[in-house]
Parts: structure tokens; sequence; C-alpha cells
């Protein structure tokens, strides 16, 4: 648990870490709540150009520092392929096509299920965003240094042929 993640939504009473249905959960000991903390939602684009992908050098924690696709939370409403075309736009100035999905990915230590589709330009102009240091297109031979593992595993599944349109 979180340091935010210490009160029952239900009755605020202090939770305690117990084995429900053969797994450790935040359980209330005031009101016996079981309390379940859902994944967040990201959605992310791999963009092509002449080869090479568009990577964004990341300006906030997590990755700090280092390269990643452009892509950011899914909003409560928002359709999740909109979302990636969203955090397109706004973490580089350009207009995508979403033309599939790659893949969905997910790691047992981090709450984040990543959608990963495919896009095409289709207008803008390339301008690092406020939560980009810096953006650029990476031939998948000469990637810089990658913010999550799963970055690499998306690239992967996109170049071998899980390119739709």
């Amino acid at each position: 648990m979180q340091a935010g993640d210490r009160y029952c939504p239900n009755c605020a009473g202090t939770l305690q870490v117990r084995e429900s249905g053969g797994i450790a959960r935040p359980v209330c000991p005031e009101c016996g709540r079981v309390v379940y903390f859902d994944p967040k939602v990201a959605a992310t684009a791999v963009v092509e150009r002449g080869g090479r992908v568009l990577l964004i050098k990341r300006g906030n924690q997590p990755g700090y520092g280092q390269w990643s696709m452009p892509g950011g939370y899914v909003d409560r409403g928002e359709v999740v392929e909109e979302a990636a075309a969203r955090e397109v736009w706004e973490e580089t100035g350009l207009r995508v096509e979403i033309n599939g999905l790659i893949g969905l990915f997910s790691e047992r230590e981090h709450p984040v299920i990543v959608a990963a589709f495919a896009a095409r330009e289709a207008g803008g102009e390339l301008a690092a965003g406020e939560e980009a240091l810096d953006i650029g297109f990476f031939s998948l031979d000469a990637l810089p240094d990658l913010a999550f593992p799963r970055d690499r595993l998306i690239l992967q599944r996109w170049a071998e042929g899980h390119r739709p349109g």
C-alpha cells in the first residue's frame, strides 16, 4: 500500500493487510471491507517516419530524462484510442490517426496497464510539449536509454509486424 491508501473509503478506518481469497489485500478491521485498488490505464502510440520511431525524453517521473513513446493516462470517459492520439499531440505537437492496437502490456510490479497503438502522422508541427524535455525520431537499431522495460517490448512487437493498417 502507498501512503494515500491507508484509510478505508467506506468508514475511514485504518487499513491492515490481511489474506483475502488467498491474496494479501488491504482490509478494514472496523467494517470488514476488502479494498481493491484498481490499476491505472495508460495509452501510447508508435509513430513512424521514414523507418524511425517518435520518442520523447520524459520531463517527469517515473523515467525522468529517459526516452519513451508519447503517452499517458486515459481520462475517465475518454476512449483509449483518443487518449493515445491526445497524448501524442500534447507531448509532440503532431496530430495522428490511430491504425490499430499493437497490444496491451502490464507488469506485476507496476499498477499501470498500457494500451499501445500504431499511428500515422496526420498533421501538426513537431515541437516538445510541457512534459517532454526533447523529442526525436530514432531507428530501432540506435535507440536511446528507454524509460521502461515494456518500451522495448512494444517496439519489438511493432517491428515484428503488429503494424495494423
